[in-house]
């Protein structure tokens, strides 16, 4: 029965300028297991003569027929098929993986086998009958060339192949090495196993049934010596296999066996995977500290804004203006405006205040300090709870008591570790008694938060300050959505008590928090995004560092892949075997990136004394962004891996 049968196989080759013609119109038939040596001088064409044989190189004119099918018209994927599930190779130079041990190197044709991945025992099975039981565990510098040749042919058998296709398989071996591995082949032949041999030597060309005599790309001779073996007509499935060959799967088996391939390069090349890991890792570091940073510095004016009262509406007096000039405050605020305010529905509260200056005696201390006189509502709007003692009551303010409550600054200056609470001091010569102790609030850009000193109003107007009319109205509204209904009601009630005029509407102004709070987290959001963007950019230049060091690794494993794409490797499968390799790489830089975003964030906050934020959400941006990095810059070195053509990889040097 007809196996495979070539019809007038023409191949040229250019090298420079030149035109080599390798074949030239040739035809020949290889019968199902028949043993087939392939006979020449050095450029007869004989080895290329065997990879056309073997699907890995294609030929200028002429045609293959396979069991009768015509394979002129097959796709990438289809010759991978058949390179995996119809022929065996044994190569000169053997072509073992020198990462793997000769179990791994048996087993790599069933990585790209449906239903065949993991089929440990089918490789045991071979190598125990190549005569390897015994170094199953050994890699290919821990074997002898006769036993790398004995891997390789256990790796052609693995797959129960319909052909073994074997290259000069004695021409690197001694002679007793070289009668071992014949002695193979004349077994195979004997179970019925098709063999086509290229060789220039005639002692191993005298162990085939048949030899093919080859000069200057054509067929000389054509002869057979011995009694040719009675051939089974069966097809031995090959129907079925043309059936597989567009359906292959890809399974969880196969991924896996590409992240412990990726993970077994990573570790055998640590400086050059670890340059590819910095600059994600420092990408994906600065990333993550940058928007700790942001978000942060955001908690922070939060807390800060949330003292002073985040849903306060500030009314204040303003001043007439003469040629762009104050000359005079133009609107009193009073008692009766406060309450006024106090009867709007949107106003949940109201806290009428004065400020001054006042100087401070206790003992043989003494401390100058703001002084704010305020009602009771004080403490609730302003988050100043005190943090020992109580705040005054609505009774103490109507009765004008010389009760007060410090700031720690205050605390600590006058009374040192002394506990203050209950005990008297002067303001301005007027004794008062500390009541309660205010919450700190920190220092701001302009003044010492917790340098102040709160009285109840009617004492600071009356026996304390002199004050007739109000500094402010805070004025807190139950809902932060509704601020602007509030501030526009609170002002049109405000020019109706006043009876101001269009040019008098300047004369008093409403701050609003929400406001403040909204420009500040503007800024911060802003930048954050620089940040981010100085942190994205450095993710990129470790991405482009990502691709050249793939790159490199492309050029280097130039001849793993041929051998990979000769053992039915399809070009989607070799895309897959970089790009797994990309992503771990920076999956691992990514996840020391995060650790080490970590480390300084905590640096900084403990060092600095500055609020780092760091979210769930901000490392999965991170790292999904990283991971991105690896498929964007990986994807290209590994499309050019799955380009490579079989046989050029396989003679790149």
């Amino acid at each position: 029965m007809k196996l495979l049968e070539a019809e007038h196989i023409s191949k040229t080759y250019k090298i420079g300028e030149v035109e080599v013609r390798a074949l030239q119109d040739v035809s020949l038939v290889i019968e199902k297991g028949e043993f087939v040596a392939i006979m020449g001088p050095s450029g007869s064409g004989k080895s290329t003569l065997m990879h056309l044989l073997g699907f890995l190189d294609t030929p200028d004119s002429g045609n293959f027929c396979l069991i009768g099918k015509d394979t002129s018209g097959l796709r990438e994927e289809e010759y991978a098929f058949l390179r995996n599930r119809v022929i065996g190779f044994v190569f000169q130079q053997f072509n073992l993986m020198t990462r793997s041990t000769a179990l791994e190197n048996v087993c790599l044709p069933l990585l790209y086998s449906d239903g065949r991945i993991g089929d440990i025992s089918r490789s045991r099975e071979m190598l125990e009958n190549v005569g390897l039981g015994a170094r199953m565990e050994h890699r290919p510098n821990e074997l002898s060339g006769g036993q790398q040749q004995r891997v390789a042919i256990a790796r052609a058998l693995v797959n129960r192949p319909l052909m073994i296709l074997a290259d000069e398989p004695t021409g690197n071996l001694d002679s007793k090495s070289g009668a071992e591995i014949l002695r193979i082949f004349k077994s195979l032949h004997e179970q019925g196993m098709t063999i086509v041999l290229v060789t220039h030597s005639e002692e191993v060309g005298a162990a085939a049934e048949r030899i093919i005599r080859m000069h200057d790309g054509r067929i000389v001779s054509d002869e057979r010596q011995g009694q040719q073996r009675k051939q089974d007509s069966k097809e031995n499935g090959i129907v079925d296999l043309w059936r597989e060959a567009p359906k292959k799967k890809y399974n969880i088996e196969e991924f896996q066996e590409h992240f412990k391939q990726a993970s077994r390069v990573i570790l055998t090349n640590k400086l050059r995977s670890f340059l590819s890991m910095l600059g994600v890792l420092i990408g994906v570091a600065c990333v993550i500290t940058m928007l700790a940073l942001g978000r942060g510095a955001g908690e922070s004016i939060k807390e800060d804004l949330s003292r002073m009262g985040s849903n306060l509406l500030v009314v204040r007096p303003g001043s007439t203006k003469v040629h762009g000039a104050s000359v005079e405050a133009a609107t009193r605020l009073t008692h009766e405006d406060a309450k006024a305010i106090g009867k709007i529905p949107l106003v949940k509260r109201v806290a009428s205040q004065v400020t001054g200056q006042g100087q401070l005696i206790f003992r043989d201390k003494n401390w100058n300090t703001r002084i704010i006189g305020s009602t009771p509502e004080y403490a609730p709007m302003k988050n100043q709870e005190p943090v020992a003692g109580r705040f005054f009551t609505a009774e103490e303010n109507q009765n004008r008591r010389r009760v007060a409550l410090i700031g720690q600054t205050v605390q600590r200056s006058l009374f040192g570790e002394e506990d203050p609470i209950g005990k008297t001091f002067k303001i301005n010569r007027v004794s008062f008694q500390v009541i309660g102790i205010l919450p700190s609030l920190g220092a701001s850009p302009f003044h010492d938060q917790d340098d102040v000193v709160v009285i109840p109003l009617m004492t600071a107007m009356k026996r304390l300050l002199g004050k007739d009319y109000l500094d402010e109205i805070d004025a807190e509204i139950s809902e932060l959505s509704q601020m602007p209904a509030a501030q526009k009601a609170i002002n049109d009630l405000i020019i109706q008590r006043h009876r101001l005029t269009p040019e008098r509407y300047e004369s008093f102004n409403i701050r609003n928090f929400a406001d403040i709070q909204e420009a500040l987290q503007n800024t911060t959001r802003t930048f954050g995004i620089l940040l981010g963007s100085v942190a994205a950019i450095s993710l990129i230049v470790g991405g482009i560092g990502i691709m050249n060091i793939m790159l490199v690794s492309v050029k280097e494993r130039t001849r793993e892949i041929g051998l990979r794409k000769a053992l039915g490797a399809t070009p989607r499968d070799i895309l897959m075997q970089f790009l797994v390799e990309a992503v771990m790489i920076t999956f691992l830089g990514g996840l020391t990136g995060i650790m080490l975003a970590v480390g300084v964030s905590w640096l900084i906050s403990a060092l600095a004394r500055w609020k780092m934020v760091i979210t769930l959400g901000s490392l999965f941006l991170a790292f999904c962004f990283s991971a991105s990095v690896g498929i964007v810059f990986g994807l290209w070195p590994a499309q050019q891996a799955a380009r490579l053509d079989p046989i050029r990889a396989l003679r790149y040097e």
